[in-house]
């Protein structure tokens, strides 16, 4: 299990994961190697340094920071993000996710404080003791990368590049990329261009790959996005899953393919500066970032679970790219089937989407914003009148802020938020809590698929299943889909296989 955030204060536990090149620790800190003044992933294939040589990191920044480059073989800045703040509801967890959404770049630190409710100061304290580096320095890392990933992909002119990364001058873009790298802009594409096989990216469109940590099983996954797609904004088709993102300047069309070393991410974006917020929330949607040996460990030690486990390692949380919108289909999904869930939400996509351009064809709208649907006439909606009211009080609270769904919120507010709202039941708060907040312990014991599950492993519904369950923790949500699997669930396999 590496899942602690402290794992770089480990000199030896680090030197044998660098010695044994070991992918679990990418991500989880980095090697500097003061000889060659460079640093990596601890899987990196290249000689192992003497141990007087190493340095340990808790994030790329840190190791940027420290005057570090990033290794050309291995390419540390793209591996899987920390699983040691990917499922918490702290100030640091929070913060991050709100850095991979570009807070900083739009907010400034200032603008990222207040989101979090603390002090510049306090938060620069916070993110130096746990992730070895500011929030400033935490975002140049994350500019640099969406740069490598323009530069090396498209053929955009540098300056637009520049902006479109985030960068507020083409000095400070040459400048990072520089130091980052260790190569210019143009020696980044001239090397990318040598190793491309391919032909070239057709303009708009870029195509990069999403790391994640092994082992991964894709089946529940994809199955479940692709038995739950809403008509026109999803779509399961020649083996990925496509869908419309809505993003912070513009929106996009994303197709997500399971491959076996990576996730292969298509993305047409209408602005490319929202490229790294629209890589953040695919790697949510996919629950990329997730320690498997962490949760396998827990949940395999449970003799009931364990055959599931052994059987189908690493499986992940089907999350969402749109914490309001999942809300949203939660409760239009409410006592219904799953085909009933989504002809309701396909309706509401069709009167109030906003439509876009899909040149392969098959997506039409984007999911309606919680303000359209939160205007709108009950009468109109064809659904039974405390759904209707659950609907639309959940859209007014998500659209006038008193709600936060957001990478940034409290989960222990939202939760309340959410309990407070008419028609929220035990149910909806915790597949809302599960699938939108990212919490990795949420546990809808009421869900049909879970007590049939349970049921099927002798485990009985109600306080017999909460009693076992508390083995489970802290990874209920991951539980879940060992008991969805446990049994014929439309949303157990891949479409195909």
């Amino acid at each position: 299990m590496v899942q602690d955030g402290a794992v770089h204060q480990d000199s030896e536990r680090c030197e044998r994961a660098v010695r044994s090149r070991d992918t679990r620790f990418d991500g989880v800190f980095y090697l500097g190697v003061t000889s060659t003044g460079i640093y990596c992933r601890p899987s990196c294939p290249a000689r192992t340094p003497s141990p007087a040589n190493m340095r340990f990191y808790p994030s790329a920044a840190a190791a940027q920071q420290a005057g570090f480059r990033a290794c050309k073989r291995c390419r540390p800045d793209a591996t899987p993000g920390s699983a040691a703040w990917d499922g918490r509801a702290d100030v640091v967890a929070r913060s991050m996710r709100l850095i991979a959404e570009g807070v900083v770049d739009r907010e400034g630190v200032g603008g990222l404080a207040r989101r979090v409710g603390y002090s510049t100061r306090q938060l620069e304290r916070q993110l130096n003791a746990e992730l070895g580096a500011g929030p400033l320095a935490l975002a140049r890392a994350q500019r640099a990368q969406t740069a490598r990933v323009l530069v090396e992909t498209t053929e955009l002119p540098m300056a637009s590049l520049a902006f479109a990364a985030g960068f507020a001058s083409i000095r400070s873009f040459n400048e990072t990329v520089q130091q980052v790298f260790g190569l210019t802009p143009g020696e980044l594409r001239r090397t990318a261009m040598r190793r491309r096989t391919a032909p070239a990216h057709v303009p708009g469109v870029i195509t990069l790959r999403l790391a994640f940590r092994h082992p991964l099983c894709p089946d529940n996954l994809f199955g479940h996005l692709a038995a739950t797609a809403v008509p026109g904004v999803e779509e399961w088709r020649d083996g990925a899953y496509r869908r419309t993102l809505r993003l912070v300047q513009g929106h996009a069309t994303v197709a997500l393919r399971p491959r076996s070393a990576y996730i292969e991410c298509v993305l047409a974006l209408t602005e490319l500066a929202d490229l790294a917020v629209a890589i953040s929330r695919c790697r949510r949607l996919l629950d990329l970032d997730a320690d498997p040996e962490a949760v396998d460990t827990v949940l395999g030690a449970d003799p009931v679970l364990a055959p599931f486990v052994h059987a189908a390692p690493g499986r992940r949380v089907p999350r969402t790219a749109d914490p309001g919108e999942f809300a949203l289909r939660a409760v239009l999904g409410q006592q219904v089937s799953t085909v009933a869930a989504r002809t309701h939400a396909g309706r509401l996509v069709e009167r109030f989407g906003d439509p876009v351009s899909d040149p392969a064809g098959g997506l039409t709208h984007l999911f309606p914003p919680a303000g359209a649907v939160a205007a709108a006439d009950p009468t109109t909606l064809a659904l039974p009148a405390r759904r209707s009211t659950a609907l639309l009080a959940l859209a007014a609270a998500l659209d006038s802020g008193s709600i936060d769904l957001g990478a940034g919120c409290d989960w222990d507010r939202a939760r309340a938020g959410l309990a407070g709202l008419p028609g929220i039941g035990h149910w909806t708060l915790e597949t809302i809590a599960m699938r939108a907040l990212g919490d990795p312990d949420a546990f809808p014991s009421g869900d049909l698929g879970v007590v049939a599950g349970a049921r099927r492993l002798g485990l009985g519904p109600g306080a017999a299943l909460a009693a076992h369950a508390a083995r489970w923790r802290p990874w209920r949500s991951y539980a879940v889909q060992h008991l969805w699997a446990s049994g014929e669930h439309p949303i157990n396999s891949m479409p195909g296989r």
